[in-house]
């Protein structure tokens, strides 16, 4: 495996969990290098649903050695609650955990901010989950931030503690109308997260860099998806981070030449949550049943998701922008039963233009309208399927198809929610 990014090639919830579960067995490493907890990984292991949110998906295997580090946002309530579930559940959660030092903490601040901006924003509103990944990455870049390592300087933490105060305290009074924070009962409710978390706090760029000297395996979860990252994402309908494989060297601290390999991860279909431009959204009977079918309702938020047909340019686009070696394609049997598949290939524009890349900004793509290709569906259950040669012809064309027009192989396929529902495609082992 070497050092291994798995990244969702859509707009999220693509089931990368799944995918990391997979590749963890021999993983010696596991880290999460960006989001926060408005990221839902959902991972079915040994028979039970595991769903997390800031810890990685490899803490189910006791071997691998779990990172979450500084390109994270750490909400530390979420991170214990996490913490205190695992371990209810007979998961060993210890010294396999390492909770980055210069990763930066969500404050109270940045959730009742996320809240009120969404609240004044009316229908123009981002659909933000409202947890506060936003406006703490925002003062991340704006140097206001605080990181996990400063909880353990009192001295240091109350006087950055103070400064936010009183200065989120005019945003929320006097813009919001809302209530001022108070000094005391955050600081005390922050050294008691910091006494609480200390036992997985370290360094773990240096962690990481010894682990990528000695050759060990190391795999990189990200969160949400290329789609939704700041700078290639559908901005400004995005989260607050790199989500992309760009995320792996700046979230971590591990040079970019030490990344090996990149696993997207994609849908047959597409899907989105909360606003922002989707050229191949179904609004019809289509898009219901493909919510209906795939169980297309969020992890974090049991938002219902919008969802539409595979749109290949914006899969051309995740490929190129981030040196995707290989495709994951997931939920193939979401599709039986429909007479006709669609498959995005160019948009056109509204003077008629046609289009073979993504636009830039987010009025351009919410005006362009998708060029399908239709190809026959199939009625076979492929639920079943474990070598391509069990899956139907038409499903075999489509795939083909998919493959050609987004411009990178597809290694495996999965034909149904449980572990073993895959089947490995172009001799993938």
């Amino acid at each position: 495996m070497a050092t291994t990014c798995v990244l969702g090639a859509q707009w999220g919830d693509e089931g990368k969990a799944r995918v990391v579960d997979l590749l963890a067995d021999t993983a010696d490493i596991v880290v999460r290098y960006q989001g926060g907890g408005n990221a839902g990984h959902t991972v079915v292991f040994e028979g039970q649903t595991y769903r997390l949110h800031l810890i990685p998906s490899g803490i189910l295997r006791p071997h691998a050695t779990c990172v979450v580090a500084h390109g994270v946002v750490v909400d530390c309530g979420t991170l214990l609650g996490e913490v205190d579930e695992l371990r209810k559940r007979g998961v060993e959660v210890g010294a396999n955990l390492v909770i980055s030092d210069r990763a930066h903490v969500v404050m109270p601040w940045h959730k009742r901010l996320d809240v009120k901006r969404e609240e004044m924003a009316g229908s123009r509103a981002h659909g933000t989950t409202g947890r506060g990944i936003g406006p703490c990455y925002a003062d991340k870049v704006s140097y206001r931030g605080i990181r996990v390592g400063d909880l353990y300087d009192e001295e240091w933490f109350a006087e950055r503690l103070r400064m936010n105060i009183e200065e989120k305290n005019r945003l929320l009074v006097d813009a919001y109308g809302g209530e001022p924070l108070e000094f005391e009962p955050i600081r005390d409710e922050y050294m008691r997260y910091a006494e609480l978390i200390k036992p997985f706090v370290g360094d773990a760029v240096t962690l990481l860099l010894d682990a990528v000297d000695a050759g060990k395996n190391i795999l990189f979860e990200g969160a949400q998806g290329v789609l939704l990252d700041v700078d290639l994402g559908s901005y400004p309908y995005v989260t607050g981070s790199n989500s992309c494989a760009l995320g792996v060297p700046s979230g971590t601290g591990v040079p970019p030449r030490s990344l090996d390999r990149v696993i997207g991860v994609a849908k047959v279909y597409m899907t989105r949550v909360g606003t922002g431009p989707f050229p191949t959204e179904d609004e019809g009977e289509g898009g219901q049943r493909l919510r209906d079918a795939g169980h297309e309702y969020g992890t974090t938020t049991g938002r219902p998701r919008r969802c539409g047909w595979f749109d290949a340019v914006a899969m051309r686009y995740s490929v190129r922008s981030n040196g995707i070696d290989e495709v994951v394609l997931v939920k193939l049997d979401v599709l039986r039963g429909f007479p006709t598949i669609k498959v995005c290939t160019a948009y056109e524009s509204p003077d008629g233009q046609r289009l073979d890349r993504m636009p830039a900004t987010a009025s351009e793509l919410n005006r362009v309208v998708p060029v399908y290709e239709e190809l026959p569906g199939f009625e076979e259950d492929v639920t079943g399927a474990r070598v391509p040669a069990d899956l139907p012809q038409n499903a075999l064309d489509l795939l083909a198809f998919i493959e050609q027009q987004m411009g990178a192989p597809i290694s495996q396929v999965s034909v149904g929610p449980s572990r073993e529902q895959i089947v490995r495609m172009n001799g993938a082992s």
